[in-house]
């Protein structure tokens, strides 16, 4: 005979949270299939975002205008 196996754990609740698109709520959970996002409309408008190049870093010219070494110590 074997013991009883111990119930499975219940899955965390699911969290409301902050749609980075539009700001509204969107469910963080495995049934929302545009998490983050709250919408395929959301989900679709930061992808081409991110194809038009609109998310972008800065960058910090060097003072002297030479681009930093490869780690060479000389």
């Amino acid at each position: 005979m074997s013991a009883p196996r111990p119930p499975a754990p219940s899955p965390a609740p699911a969290r409301q949270v902050r749609c980075p698109a539009c700001g509204g709520p969107s469910l963080y959970a495995p049934e929302n299939a545009f998490r983050p996002f709250c919408s395929q409309r959301c989900k679709l408008h930061d992808l081409g975002a991110w194809a038009n190049e609109s998310f972008r870093m800065e960058v910090q010219e060097d003072d002297a205008g030479n681009p930093p070494s490869a780690g060479t110590d000389g």
